[in-house]
């Protein structure tokens, strides 16, 4: 693999000359997609083709396909697939209808992202739903519990890669006691390192075993007062990768984000000398990809072991009804909503 160890997006809903030469020159190892980049079905699928034909490879592509709130691929063309809550709620009053229905939804996420050539969804969100926070995460979250949020959030990932879709467990490691929108500003938690192990770490340790992991640009201010979780060596060294046990792909969350400071090159640098293995950004700005490229190494190493496990989650694709599927899924939710 000679892919550099970055993710970048793009302006419109089909690539450049200048935006092709760009990333043939600058060999990312993937790419992701937003409302901006999406119109029909056919689109997509041309699109996601372009992509990979402009760096020679089946480079991963991603997108934010949650559910609810969080959905790039949007009705009436795309089923409307609910929050994370209500599959939360489901398992509360029937863990079995919870779990089931989790996986369900989830391999319907994948079945519809592979038909438009996308084969890595940023999710799901192992964040716990904690009162009095930022609403950022709230119906993303699947409950307030780090149990429940453990099991669906196995459930959700095996219906993902049962479709050929890798899955990426956010915000790790934690980002449900956010007192901001780190799209707008740095949050800072000031919980006790030894709450939040067993509280807000926990869902990620159950699920340790992920190909990818999305960080969380937050301050943990018992543990490193003064960086975010995405630029600091504590964080990612001492926690992420010792105490929380994750040796998957680690990669940044949108390095455009208000929550970090400095140049694009100094907040790449920063994350990769904290450890992070991946670089994501996601406007499609193409100065600020140029600062990013610059400073952006190959794969090698480690690093390279961990990007060839995440491609090879994608690889997987059992027999699947969609109608089939959607009727099964539609019984469990009514009882949701009894």
């Amino acid at each position: 693999m000679s892919a550099r160890a970055a993710i970048y997006g793009l302006e419109g809903l089909e690539l450049t000359a200048d935006e092709r030469a760009f990333f043939r020159d600058a060999d990312p190892w993937g790419f992701i997609l937003f409302a901006r980049n999406v119109d029909t079905a056919k689109q997509i699928a041309r699109l996601t083709m372009s992509l990979r034909d402009c760096v020679g490879r089946d480079a991963p592509i991603l997108i934010d396909q949650e559910g609810g709130r969080v959905a790039r691929l949007k009705p009436p063309t795309w089923r409307k697939a609910p929050p994370a809550q209500v599959f939360g709620d489901l398992f509360l009053r029937d863990p079995e209808a919870g779990i089931e229905a989790t996986t369900i939804n989830h391999r319907l996420l994948a079945h519809e992202l592979r038909t438009v050539g996308v084969d890595v969804d940023c999710a799901p969100v192992l964040d716990l739903r904690i009162p009095g926070a930022d609403a950022i995460i709230g119906d993303r979250a699947f409950g307030d519990s780090p149990e429940p949020i453990a099991t669906l959030g196995r459930a959700a990932m095996d219906g993902l890669m049962a479709g050929g879709v890798a899955p990426i467990i956010k915000h790790i490691p934690g980002h449900g006691r956010a007192d901001a929108d780190s799209h707008l500003e740095l949050p800072r938690v000031d919980t006790e390192h030894g709450e939040l192990s067993e509280t807000d770490f926990a869902p990620f340790k159950a699920l340790a075993h992920a190909p990818m992991a999305m960080t969380a640009h937050i301050v943990y201010s018992d543990i490193d007062p003064d960086n975010p979780a995405t630029t600091s060596p504590d964080m990612i060294n001492t926690v992420i990768r010792t105490e929380i046990g994750f040796d998957g792909l680690l990669m940044t969350d949108d390095l455009s984000m208000k929550a970090l400071s400095g140049s694009f090159r100094e907040r790449a640098e920063r994350s990769l000398t904290a450890g992070c293995d991946l670089l994501l950004h996601c406007n499609g700005d193409r100065k600020e990809m140029q600062q990013i490229a610059e400073s952006t190494p190959e794969f090698v190493g480690k690093a390279l072991e961990r990007a060839e496990n995440a491609e090879q989650a994608r690889s997987r694709i059992d027999e699947f009804d969609s109608k089939q599927a959607e009727s099964r899924l539609d019984c469990l939710l009514e009882q949701a909503i009894l």
